[in-house]
């Protein structure tokens, strides 16, 4: 069976390309590490692949807000993006990757003419670096997320991953449309504060999704946990489901193969 070819896009700064291609290749895809430069150039072409990851890191050391020159990039030399999204193709955003889709205006809606919501710095004023509970919304449409359990754990690694939104009615309209994908809570899957709330988002997001379920940005890293061994407790856990990251990229190679 063809593997589906995956975009796993860096730019300076980037520093989780390297995981995120090998999770991608564990899932059954065959990824690529292609510098934005390469496809400003023409040497490379977005529509050629099947999935786009953008992953994780500090994209031009995050000068302007984290993920805002990356955004800009993006617009201004991958007009074909917006169209990539449009046909159901999946896009996936992490932490770093998340901040550039929300400020290209990509997430939460990908239709959207303007960025309406955007990324601050975390309420403790630290870098958190450390793993978090988290509740999936089964309700959603995210391919992502099939077959995953409602509670995973994942780690995050980030200093400015406050999400807010533009205005309170814009959050009843994600409720709406279904496109809070997944939150951060306690233990026994409460909405809490910090320290469950590593950043203090807003009602607790942790990840977007378009309504339509193909584009998903996430705040904590799925690469790093693509196997029991690197989690924390993996010794004397009993795990629900073991490496739970890797069934992210697992579930939009399969989507590609239909």
């Amino acid at each position: 069976m063809k593997k589906p070819r995956i975009l796993v896009l860096r730019a300076a700064g980037t520093n989780c390309d390297l995981e995120t291609a090998d999770a991608c290749t564990q899932a059954g895809g065959a990824p690529e590490r292609v510098h934005i430069d390469l496809i400003r150039a023409g040497r490379a072409r977005l529509m050629d692949y099947d999935i786009l990851v953008l992953p994780g890191g500090y994209s031009y050391g995050d000068d302007l807000g984290a993920g805002r020159i990356l955004a800009n990039q993006l617009k201004l030399h991958i007009k074909e993006l917006r169209n990539f999204v449009r046909l159901g193709r999946p896009v996936l955003g992490i932490s770093n990757g998340f901040q550039a889709l929300v400020k290209t205006g990509l997430l939460p809606v990908a239709h959207a003419s303007e960025q309406t919501a955007g990324f601050t710095a975390n309420d403790s004023g630290l870098f958190e670096a450390r793993w978090v509970h988290l509740r999936l919304n089964t309700q959603s449409s995210c391919l992502f997320f099939k077959g995953l359990p409602e509670m995973i754990e994942l780690p995050v690694a980030h200093g400015e991953g406050k999400l807010v939104l533009r205005s309170p009615r814009q959050l009843e309209d994600l409720k709406k449309n279904k496109s809070i994908a997944m939150q951060y809570v306690s233990d026994d899957g409460k909405l809490a504060g910090y320290p469950a709330n590593p950043n203090g988002s807003v009602f607790n997001i942790a990840a977007l999704s378009n309504p339509e379920g193909n584009c998903l940005g996430l705040m904590p890293h799925p690469e790093r946990y693509i196997s029991k061994f690197q989690h924390p407790n993996w010794t004397r856990q009993t795990f629900v489901k073991a490496g739970v990251g890797l069934e992210l990229f697992r579930n939009a190679v399969d989507y590609c193969r239909g």
